[in-house]
């Protein structure tokens, strides 16, 4: 299945959530029967989404030393567009998952292969 980092910045809406969505549900990042990388969606395989709200993926580094996260969306409107996403995710019938929103969390992964991909509109 898929860990899903979300970051929500200041101009992002409901039209890019569900972009993300749609898109995440057709990638072929799965390996095929035949074992050829990047057949098959997460659809396909009938796989699970972990969602975790991670508002420090709109840091931004490009000046000094600290991250700033300015662009990162207020909390109220970064809940409600996670719960917005999270809608969506649900809607495509496969096993969904959350984190809960701005709270300390931890999360360990065992990543199956060299894929970590940053999506974004």
């Amino acid at each position: 299945g898929y860990l899903l980092f979300l970051g929500i910045l200041q101009d992002d809406t409901e039209a890019q959530a569900e972009w993300l969505a749609e898109k995440i549900l057709v990638l072929r990042l799965f390996e095929g029967a035949d074992g050829k990388i990047n057949d098959r969606s997460i659809a396909d395989i009938k796989g699970e989404i972990l969602i975790v709200s991670q508002f420090t993926l709109a840091g931004d580094v490009s000046k000094g030393s600290r991250p700033d996260y300015t662009g990162a969306a207020d909390r109220e409107e970064a809940k409600r567009l996670y719960g917005y996403f999270i809608d969506c995710m649900k809607k495509t019938g496969l096993t969904v998952a959350t984190g809960e929103f701005g709270a300390m969390m931890e999360v360990s992964l065992v990543n199956d292969g060299p894929v970590t991909l940053i999506l974004e509109r």
